[in-house]
């Protein structure tokens, strides 16, 4: 008996502990908020994601990565929960592991609770996400599931912290602006001078939540951009420019937490790069377009909480066939042969591949405040549609929950390339998105918003 009660008294104080926030908040009547931050990086060497021409593991660190959680609680009772870590993505299988432990610990549901990986390519991979670009040898493959292992852990505490430390919050929201994005479909980085005209669609906007306490202290801050982490290639951890942009908001407001979030910036990168003193430019620029919102006036939300959650089946292109499939085994090397293989072995084991694929959609409401969290790779296309049609001071969330693959606008589909289809198989996909995937996720997110209201 004694045993049963010990096992049982974690639970009971996290029910406690909600309990007497819900009684606080009753009493202060707005927002409640609560902020938890860890170190993530790795404790011995592994791969780095995102890029495949690296040839061995991590070496060592030029910036701790850092995981981070924003916990929301509405006059209601209604509860939300932003997690964010320094990593490039992380797979379906993952991510429900984190919800799944989050829900029976904290007792939320699968819409209350949100992912954003910051799309770091100096962050480690984590579980199964792009594991067949790096030769992974048994001794590797151990070190990598330790570390995952270790992370989920890291991130399921976080959450349970967030709401331990939810407190009396007044919220606001704006909009700045940040132009070191370029596209890099209609502007090749090697001929770019100062004096370059810049093709290509963009989404400069810098999405700001800001939390304060009641006493307008500010301790908390999230902020997002639509542009790929890339500014760095080499084999130091670092969260890139988010992870300097987080670092300077946090030494210029002593005792805030500052979180970031990707856009829709899967065709987007920062130009010039591959330096050091650029990624901290860049982290820089962008902490000031933060600051300027933070420092000027910003829309109150009125402290109502709205949460949505749904999905649309997006359909592939026919899978290919063993016998291709064999001859892509035989004929390839590195990375292609690897995911080509990983293929091959998912056909044999399960006797056919993936047709379609179940693809998540997020929405959140604070207040005025709208908020589209969106699967995977999108391209900026998909944010400019959505704000058009939304508004334009709709927050759009890339990179969230699910890091399924390059999520290409009909436009980008139909044209090709890496961000059309040639990536697919590093995401484990057997072929490229049909038609129609574009029109089924913006007309599935404009639904799910509009059903907020």
């Amino acid at each position: 008996m004694k045993k049963l009660l010990t096992a049982g008294f974690p639970l009971f104080v996290c029910i406690l502990t909600v309990a007497y926030s819900a009684g606080t908040f009753a009493q202060s009547g707005g927002w409640m908020a609560g902020v938890a931050a860890t170190d993530i990086t790795p404790d011995e060497p592994v791969w780095m994601a995102g890029y495949a021409s690296r040839v061995h593991a991590a070496e060592g660190v030029l910036l701790p990565l850092q995981a981070k959680a924003l916990a929301l609680q509405d006059q209601q009772g209604n509860r939300g929960l932003i997690l964010t870590a320094d990593v490039v993505g992380v797979s379906r299988e993952t991510s429900d592991q984190i919800f799944s432990a989050l829900q029976k610990a904290l007792g939320l549901e699968r819409k209350e609770m949100v992912f954003s990986s910051s799309h770091s390519h100096s962050g480690p991979v984590v579980g199964n996400s792009l594991r067949c670009i790096y030769p992974y040898d048994d001794e590797e493959a151990r070190k990598l599931d330790r570390y995952t292992e270790a992370f989920i852990d890291k991130i399921i505490n976080l959450g349970k912290q967030a709401f331990e430390n939810i407190r009396p919050a007044i919220l606001y929201s704006g909009n700045g602006i940040a132009r070191f994005a370029v596209n890099r479909r209609n502007n090749q980085e090697g001929a770019l001078s100062s004096f370059t005209a810049l093709e290509g669609p963009q989404d400069h906007a810098v999405p700001v939540l800001k939390v304060s306490g009641e006493d307008g202290q500010l301790y908390a801050v999230l902020f997002g951009y639509a542009c790929h982490a890339t500014v760095l290639d080499g084999y130091l951890w670092s969260g890139d420019y988010p992870g300097f942009a987080q670092k300077a908001l946090e030494d210029r407001y002593p005792g805030t937490t500052a979180l970031f979030f990707a856009g829709c910036g899967a065709d987007m990168n920062p130009l010039p790069r591959r330096q050091i003193p650029l990624v901290q430019q860049y982290g820089e620029t962008l902490a000031a377009a933060v600051a300027a919102q933070l420092e000027g006036e910003m829309k109150r939300l009125d402290p109502v909480l709205k949460t949505g959650y749904s999905e649309t089946t997006l359909d592939m292109l026919p899978p290919p066939e063993k016998e291709e499939l064999e001859k892509q085994v035989a004929t390839t090397s590195g990375y292609e042969q690897r995911c080509s293989l990983q293929l091959l072995e998912s056909l044999e084991k399960n006797g056919s591949l993936p047709v379609s694929y179940p693809y998540p959609l997020q929405a959140w409401k604070l207040g005025g405040q709208g908020f589209a969290m969106l699967s995977g790779e999108p391209v900026v296309e998909y944010a400019i549609a959505l704000k058009e049609s939304l508004g334009q001071d709709l927050f759009v969330m890339g990179y969230a929950n699910d890091y399924v693959s390059y999520i290409p606008s009909e436009r980008i589909r139909e044209e090709g390339g890496y961000e059309g289809c040639k990536s697919q198989i590093i995401f484990g996909l057997p072929n490229c998105w049909a038609p129609g995937l574009e029109e089924k996720i913006l007309s599935g997110m404009r639904s799910l918003v509009e059903s907020l209201h």
